[in-house]
């Protein structure tokens, strides 16, 4: 054992080479930091290399994706795959747990209702759009001035160019750009890894290293009902990475909040985030309980389960990042230093100067109703939110149409709206009981049983007994009734006696002055954000990133380890580490989450234990980077993004270069597993080329 100080003075210096080395951001393709990577690695892409991995990248329901073959093939992560793996498995037929690959293409199955997304085009809007705010007006008309002209400028631009225009606000409202995607909608299940391999360790592992998980899928584009060739998709590595390789990170991060006020994270702290984890935390006994009925059960929830178990960790790693004195300092410091050149420059400070305080002013207001404002928001789905959905309609379609919202004006977005109102939520057997009581239990449990909300929902009852009536006695459930419902006189559905119906009549005013308060109050934010980024240009240019928002994203680093448990984590595991693993654990022991499946444990001899199985990188992700292609040097995948450490969870609110690692499958690893034990050489020789 090495003496204390020494050991504390190697892992100081351990600490601080790796911060030299690490990189942060994620840049928009528009703004590549070309420069940074050349200082750094001494090389930089070229344009020919960013658009080929841009136009290689496809965006999923809530993840990213590459194509990796020219016949459509397209690569993600399990876990962004498991609800559709779900939605095409049965009782018979469990996808998910015993998983799946076709042997042929005409063994592909089509996946009903999953679209997929290609960036084609970027086009910068901002001076068109800031030209639609009236002179002198007020933030909340000036927001609502740029929300509208950009949605409407999306919507021509899609009926012009036949592509999925998209509106996007970048630099927390400062910048405006439209976002043109090819959109692909027969897409096809290829092959999904068992449950028990893509997520070894379950929910213990979620967010841990080492790691050892498959967690991969493989998906195909079809278009006129054969493969798909796209322009561009990603070579398979002939090579692989290697430990310090450079790497790069195309892929969707969902949302950061790096360039909100100190006091937006400081509300997020106090206030926001306990509430989601005590909701989440309610989610999950219940998601448990329903599960622990039998494996149908288990089946039916098991993606739901996952996303809920998964949202906690997160909220717990944003706690601890938000309460580390360390890292908020340097937050805070940051903002100080641009308050300070805002107030020194007459421009900026006309612009921005106030910008802080009036931000201020409507976090703590938000503070006030957040727990009203987080059940308003809660009633979207299920039986109250098809009722509350209903008397919306209704109320709309009763005024004179001059009177009317713009959605119930124009013929093809009603057309649409019924439709939805009218439909098979297809909640699942379970679901639906599981989701209302949740939701009669937060109104009990945060505002209390007096809070008029609270009242109008339970009526003295408990979340169960309440639950249980509404389910027992109200019909618009059938998506029969409800279609008969729009299509009839929208007077009766105002007046109609169904129990949901008459409960979203009374509950309705009180969600929707909350829900107006909370919209005027983020309309000041909106504003004074867009003020600040504005302010923030001046000062610095383009030299920093936005704020992740589910658009594409370049990130880079490296193939890096980081202090952990007093030594230095390992930058590789292998399929010997997870035969270890379970031989370690046992196949019973915590619920089997290190049980591997069978076919595992009989094809063990013909892998190459010592395969690189995982990696970790010191690429800046987050949520929605998940499925992101890993690429090196040559535009080649050398894997796929998964997840990230546990002290990656700050990385909502900032970049820590000495601990946040990027978790990805080796490439070596998903053709080892496909040829040896799912004995899919078609796959390999498609991937490969070989």
């Amino acid at each position: 054992m090495k003496p204390r100080s020494l050991a504390f003075s190697l892992l100081a210096f351990v600490m601080a080479a790796s911060s030299l080395r690490a990189d942060e951001g994620m840049w928009t393709f528009d703004n590549p930091p070309t420069k940074q990577i050349q200082a750094k690695y001494g090389w930089a892409p070229d344009q020919a290399w960013l658009d080929h991995v841009r136009l290689s990248a496809v965006r999923f329901p809530g993840g990213s994706g590459a194509f990796v073959s020219r016949d459509g093939l397209v690569l993600t992560n399990h876990h962004v795959g498991h609800h559709w793996t779900q939605s095409v498995s049965s009782a018979q037929h469990d996808y998910v747990k015993t998983g799946f690959v076709a042997a042929s293409r005409g063994q592909e199955i089509k996946v009903p209702g999953l679209a997929l997304f290609t960036l084609l085009e970027m086009e910068n809007v901002t001076d068109r759009i800031d030209r639609a705010v009236p002179s002198g007006a007020d933030d909340q008309t000036a927001a609502k001035a740029r929300s509208a002209a950009l949605e409407a400028l999306a919507k021509e631009q899609s009926a012009k160019t036949g592509l999925d225009c998209q509106p996007v606000s970048l630099y927390q409202g400062g910048q405006a750009w439209i976002y043109r995607y090819k959109k692909h909608t027969d897409v096809r299940l290829v092959m999904s890894p068992e449950y028990g391999v893509a997520q070894f360790g379950k929910d213990w592992d979620n967010f841990s290293w080492p790691r050892q998980d498959l967690d991969f899928s493989l998906f195909r584009v079809y278009e006129d009902g054969r493969p798909y060739v796209p322009a561009h998709h990603l070579a398979w590595s002939g090579q692989g990475i290697h430990y310090g390789d450079l790497t790069f990170t195309v892929g969707h991060p969902g949302r950061t909040s790096r360039l909100e006020t100190l006091a937006q994270m400081e509300a997020k702290r106090d206030v926001t985030n306990p509430l989601l984890m005590r909701s989440l935390d309610r989610g999950r006994a219940a998601l448990h309980a329903y599960a622990a009925q039998g494996e149908e059960q288990s089946r039916l929830v098991s993606d739901l389960l996952m996303g809920a178990e998964n949202s906690y960790k997160v909220m717990v790693g944003e706690m601890d990042g938000l309460r580390d004195r360390v890292a908020m300092a340097k937050v805070a410091a940051a903002e100080t230093e641009l308050r300070a050149r805002v107030d020194a420059d007459p421009r900026l400070k006309a612009l921005a100067g106030q910008s802080w305080a009036k931000i201020e002013d409507a976090v703590a207001q938000q503070k006030a109703i957040a727990r009203e404002n987080f059940l308003a928001g809660s009633v979207r789905d299920g039986l109250l939110g098809s009722a509350l959905a209903l008397h919306r309609y209704a109320v709309e379609m009763v005024k004179p149409a001059e009177q009317r919202s713009r959605q119930y004006l124009n013929e093809k977005a009603l057309a649409a709206l019924k439709g939805r109102l009218g439909g098979d939520r297809s909640e699942g057997a379970g679901r639906e009981p599981l989701a209302l009581q949740g939701l009669m239990a937060s109104a009990l449990q945060e505002l209390g049983a007096d809070h008029p909300i609270t009242q109008i929902l339970l009526e003295g009852r408990s979340p169960e007994a309440a639950t249980k009536e509404l389910l027992a006695t109200s019909r618009i459930a059938d998506p029969s009734v409800r279609r008969a419902m729009v299509e009839g006189n929208p007077k009766a559905i105002l007046e109609s006696a169904d129990p949901a119906l008459a409960l979203a009549r009374r509950l309705s005013p009180k969600l929707e002055d909350v829900q107006k308060q909370q919209q005027a109050l983020q309309a000041v934010i909106t504003e004074h954000l867009a003020r600040i980024a504005k302010a923030r240009f001046i000062a610095y240019g383009t030299s920093t990133y936005p704020d992740a928002t589910f658009t594409l994203r370049l990130s880079y680093g490296s193939v890096e380890t980081y202090p952990s448990a007093g030594t230095l984590a390992q930058p590789f595991t292998t399929f010997a580490g997870m035969y270890d693993r379970a031989a370690a654990w046992g196949p019973k022991a915590e619920e089997g989450s290190w049980e591997l499946p069978a076919l595992w444990l009989e094809r063990r001899d013909k892998l190459n234990l010592f395969t690189p199985y995982n990696f970790i990188s010191s690429n800046d992700i987050i949520g929605g980077n998940s499925g992101s292609p890993v690429v090196d040097k040559k535009g080649e995948l050398v894997g796929v993004a998964f997840d990230g450490n546990m002290e990656s969870n700050a990385g909502r609110f900032y970049f820590d270069s000495r601990m946040n690692r990027c978790l990805c499958v080796d490439a070596r690893a998903i053709v080892e597993a496909l040829e040896k034990v799912y004995d899919a050489r078609h796959l390999v020789a498609e991937l490969t080329g070989k």
